[in-house]
């Protein structure tokens, strides 16, 4: 049965991700750590045979994908679809920031990730529709092969709930570290996570250091 496996990885740190600021769609760029960390990407998958790479079109997951992808000589091929959660009025604010400015709609969110709408911004379910159309169209078009997808902490949380039948309140059930790995091998009638969140390429820097959940 052929299979189509797809390597899905969290973009390199930001600045905002050490800082524990909320990115959403704020297109912020790689931080000198998250270049480090995308390079140390590169090596891993250097003997990796890779036949496409996608990414979200904001540039921390565009760059991440990007310096992978050089080695290989793969042109990186940007979709919307990936991109992170709109965070709304959010962007640019710290946890503690939003828990004292929007106190009843951040609870609300926590409870109802999958319903909930932040403020001028998106629901889980509706990043979770959208990755997933992305998702499926890649696979389809990639059948058989072995492709790359960088994106970012929420929208991929997202995806791994659609591809395992998981409800949305599960996102805050599992971590998903900048640049972290995970694996999903595709088939016509079911999908395999392989894989979840490895990030050994990592260990030269002292591993991931659990910034920017989001």
């Amino acid at each position: 049965m052929e299979g189509t496996r797809v390597y899905l990885v969290r973009h390199g740190e930001t600045e905002w991700n050490n800082a524990g600021r909320y990115q959403g769609h704020s297109d912020v760029a790689l931080s000198p750590r998250g270049r480090q960390q995308a390079e140390l990407l590169r090596e891993r998958f250097r003997h990796v045979s890779l036949d496409g790479v996608y990414s979200s079109d904001l540039s921390r997951a565009r760059e991440t994908a990007a310096t992978i992808a050089a080695p290989h000589g793969l042109e990186v091929n940007t979709v919307t679809g990936l991109r992170e959660i709109n965070f709304g009025a959010w962007e640019g604010l710290t946890y503690q920031e939003i828990v004292a400015g929007f106190p009843c709609e951040w609870e609300a969110w926590r409870r109802d990730p999958a319903n909930k709408i932040v403020p001028g911004g998106e629901s889980f379910r509706q990043v979770m529709e959208r990755a997933w159309r992305a998702f499926n169209g890649i696979v389809r078009q990639e059948k058989g092969r072995n492709i790359l997808l960088v994106a970012h902490g929420g929208s991929l949380r997202a995806l791994i709930c659609a591809i395992l039948g998981l409800d949305l309140t599960a996102v805050w059930r599992f971590r998903l570290d900048n640049t972290g790995v995970s694996i999903v091998d595709c088939y016509d009638d079911k999908h395999i996570l392989v894989l979840l969140n490895d990030t050994h390429h990592l260990e030269t820097m002292g591993g991931p250091d659990g910034s920017g959940i989001l």
